[in-house]
């Protein structure tokens, strides 16, 4: 096999037909699937479904290898273009929404001003969806929230974040600063999803205050329970980040100081080693960090704050 079958398959994969992927290419449709269907010569299986469309299973991970070797293939350009110090290549990032919320304008601005030959692609998501793709080599690096525990991974705490109450000016608890979480038992709480790793937090704090929470509606999505919280609808037990500083309404954060602290962190495979231009966005990345995190409320720096080993 080669890196035209393996490019070909890909494009099909990511445009659904074997004509969308040639254009993709700039290419012929008959190249690709000339392509493809020597690969599927070589490996002796069937990888696109040709009567109802999309990929089999086999098609689906050959598609996950590809995208791997491709990644690397990219990496190993843009690394022999950096060694003269002018960085250059992809970095695809992953990064939890809240975190994005806060950060990326700044990150983004500076990986542009300190290093413009450097092509960011950024994906946002979930901790639960962001871990498969670095593990998988879509992703070179992510932001997420722990905890991880996978040998694979290296992970480098960034800073933790306050739990607060969020809630819309009006709201009876709004001339609140402080409250124990014994208080809102009896409050209607815009609350994640049951199962969901920040509704499990919340669950195991309440539980130790011997308190229930009580659901007003259920919310798959910390950003828009922030949202939601922001435009009046009720009050919401968020990240600090899902409230930036910079961000204009008429709410208030309310401490509950039992809930635990949340812990966002770096994380990226061991091997092979990290492109020169994921490394690049690593070290900016930390500098806006400590740059900014003394401009959010609810945001922690240091050792002190999240007393976890680092794993390298």
């Amino acid at each position: 096999m080669d890196v035209r079958q393996l490019a070909a398959i890909v494009a099909v994969a990511d445009h659904g037909t074997f004509s969308a992927a040639a254009r993709a290419l700039y290419t012929v449709q008959s190249n690709v699937s000339g392509h493809v269907s020597k690969l599927e010569r070589e490996l002796n299986v069937t990888l696109v479904d040709r009567i109802n469309g999309g990929l089999t299973d086999e098609g689906e991970r050959v598609v996950e290898r590809a995208r791997r070797v491709l990644h690397e293939i990219d990496d190993i350009t843009a690394d022999i273009a950096s060694l003269d110090d002018d960085v250059s290549g992809d970095a695809r990032i992953g990064v939890i929404g809240t975190t994005a919320r806060w950060l990326m304008p700044q990150f983004l601005t500076a990986i542009a001003e300190q290093h413009p030959r450097v092509h960011p692609i950024v994906s946002e998501g979930s901790t639960t969806t962001i871990v498969p793709g670095v593990l998988s080599g879509q992703l070179n690096a992510a932001i997420v929230h722990l905890p991880i525990d996978d040998p694979e991974l290296v992970v480098e705490p960034l800073f933790a974040e306050d739990l607060f109450l969020l809630v819309p000016s009006g709201h009876p608890l709004a001339d609140r600063e402080s409250m124990a979480l014994r208080e809102l038992a009896d409050v209607p709480l815009l609350l994640p999803p049951k199962g969901a790793a920040l509704r499990r937090v919340l669950d195991r704090a309440a539980g130790s205050a011997d308190v229930t929470l009580r659901a007003q509606a259920e919310i798959d999505g910390v950003r828009l329970l922030a949202s939601l919280a922001f435009d009046g609808y009720g009050a919401a037990i968020v990240p600090a980040t899902a409230a930036p500083r910079q961000t204009e309404g008429d709410f208030h954060r309310v401490a509950v100081p039992e809930l635990p602290r949340r812990v966002v962190a770096w994380i990226r495979r061991r091997r092979p080693a990290p492109s020169a231009a994921t490394n690049a966005v690593a070290a900016i990345l930390h500098d806006v960090i400590l740059e900014h995190a003394i401009e959010q409320p609810g945001v922690h720096l240091g050792t002190a704050a999240f007393p976890l080993h680092r794993n390298g």
